[in-house]
């Protein structure tokens, strides 16, 4: 069974006054324009080990919010990591940070949604 999608903008006037929205204005890089799942988060800054091992596991049709901190200086999904996400059953990643390939990830059949590029790789210590 799939999933059903609303225009935002209608389901906003549905819901009223007790709606939250997200300020931050997020691009599409992505295969996938629309995509929902159960939402898991993370957080790594500027390196993306961690980021790396979560996606290695079951996405399960699931949504991966990435705080990054809103760090432009480094990418903290590109082409390789976004396909492990997709591969392993993720439905979408969400950024709060830089992509990098950002043509290869327009081909890639996964829902990508960050606040920019920048080609730089990040540092893979582990931290999170």
């Amino acid at each position: 069974m799939g999933v059903s999608f609303q225009p935002t903008a209608d389901l906003v006037d549905t819901v009223g006054d007790d709606v939250r929205s997200c300020d931050v204005q997020f691009r599409q890089f992505g295969g996938r324009s629309e995509f929902a799942g159960p939402i898991s988060t993370v957080r790594c800054f500027q390196d993306n080990a961690l980021l790396k091992s979560v996606l290695s596991g079951p996405g399960g049709g699931g949504v991966l919010v990435i705080d990054g901190a809103g760090s432009l200086h480094t990418a903290l999904v590109g082409d390789v990591i976004a396909e492990l996400a997709r591969s392993n059953g993720w439905a979408g990643l969400v950024v709060n940070g830089a992509v990098r390939d950002a043509a290869a990830l327009r081909g890639i059949d996964i829902g990508i949604k960050a606040l920019g590029t920048n080609p730089r790789k990040s540092t893979k210590t582990g931290a999170g």
